[in-house]
């Protein structure tokens, strides 16, 4: 089948939405749980925001399902796809990124989705989208083999070719240009996706959904009880730093719906709660700050034998 479920895709979604949270509620400790925002748009649709702040484990951990439509794309949307021009649209999706308290273990993000702009007597343009990707403060190496293999595992079944062409995508897109820096170690990440059809895409976004806990959670567990002090949290929160330049200026998700009059504080709870930037900072040389910079940021094969 290839007409496009929408409702198939949102029951998924929002299964994939209770799947993680109770993930990461497993991981936190003292009994911290997500709450649960429900809201709606006046352009239409609205969404199940999850958001738990202070734990132990987890600083800020922020897991939205969203389902909005619009009666017109705004222009900044359609000038690359000229077809969506006139279309009504919806779109769908689970976005997350988690911030753990502890400097060693990383942040992560994820989002799959699926977009659909219809107009009358016209065939739907659709695609799926999405991925997930790591970024560590202090990085070692058994973590990135793990989150790559996982990544790797997500696309085995559906081609040989699609690991590293989702993972160089990754690589690709979360880049600090104005910093010439990776953002972390990346991941997957892919967009329009319909060629293979309706099941078939879908199946993948599932599939890169339903990989997420396995690639993540056991990193955090390995990690969530290091040894840490002020040094460790003075630079976790200066690189967070990049994370908040690269969600401001280049992320579509959140341009998008900042631009469609999306709902704010959802949007924007990517945003970590403890943030520093200092004025033309390096680390010492062969610190483990440094080691960051000259083993992990820099683009790799991390599966290499």
């Amino acid at each position: 089948m290839n007409t496009p479920d929408i409702n198939q895709v949102a029951e998924y979604l929002l299964d994939l939405q209770e799947r993680i949270c109770s993930a990461i509620e497993q991981l936190e400790e003292d009994g911290h749980t997500f709450r649960e925002d429900r809201w709606q748009r006046e352009e239409g649709g609205g969404g199940r925001s999850r958001v738990l702040e202070d734990g132990t484990v987890f600083e800020k951990a922020g897991i939205n399902f969203s389902r909005v439509q619009g009666g017109k794309l705004p222009a900044s949307a359609t000038a690359q796809r000229p077809e969506l021009a006139g279309r009504s649209f919806e779109a769908l999706g689970v976005s997350l990124v988690i911030h753990p308290r502890n400097p060693f273990a990383p942040t992560s993000h994820a989002n799959v989705r699926f977009f659909i702009a219809q107009k009358e007597h016209a065939e739907p343009v659709w695609w799926f989208g999405g991925g997930f990707d790591l970024t560590p403060y202090y990085g070692f190496e058994e973590d990135a083999v793990h989150w790559h293999r996982t990544a790797r595992q997500a696309c085995e079944p559906f081609g040989a070719d699609l690991y590293p062409r989702y993972k160089q995508w990754c690589d690709d897109y979360f880049y600090l240009r104005h910093r010439a820096e990776p953002r972390g170690i990346g991941g997957l990440f892919f967009d329009d996706l319909n060629e293979p059809g309706f099941e078939r895409s879908f199946a993948f976004m599932r599939s890169v959904g339903d990989h997420y806990i396995p690639a993540y959670t056991p990193i955090v567990a390995r990690r969530k009880a290091h040894p840490y002090g002020d040094r460790e949290r003075d630079f976790q929160a200066y690189r967070r730093g990049r994370y908040v330049e690269f969600n401001l200026v280049y992320d579509r998700g959140t341009l998008f719906g900042l631009q469609t009059g999306g709902r704010t504080e959802s949007i924007l709870m990517s945003l970590p709660p403890l943030v520093k930037w200092r004025y033309d900072w390096h680390p010492q040389a062969g610190s483990p700050e440094a080691e960051l910079y000259e083993r992990f940021l820099q683009p790799r094969d991390w599966l290499a034998p």
